[in-house]
């Protein structure tokens, strides 16, 4: 939230420098550099996950749908006792 500035957009100060901080994740975009994209495309990232090194190594799509098809399942299991606990809180 710091970084962010809701408040006063106009104090925000990117943490992310090409030389001096290359890993900063708050970066601010100039209207020309995005402008210059194609189709001025707002995919917009410079960070690199070290652990997808090369895409052509991934596990098939159905291997990843499936992982993640589990994971929003353990997620939703989790919310309904969530849910649960705070309707016995509430009774």
């Amino acid at each position: 939230m710091e970084c962010f500035q809701p408040k006063n957009r106009h104090e925000r100060k990117g943490t992310w420098t090409e030389k001096r901080d290359p890993e900063g994740r708050w970066r601010a975009f100039k209207y020309d550099e995005l402008i210059k994209r194609d189709k001025v495309n707002l995919d917009i990232f410079w960070l690199r996950d070290e652990s997808v090194e090369d895409s052509d190594n991934l596990p098939p799509p159905d291997e990843i749908a499936a992982e993640i098809v589990e994971d929003l399942q353990a997620a939703l299991d989790q919310f309904t006792e969530i849910a649960a606990d705070l309707g016995q809180q509430q009774a």
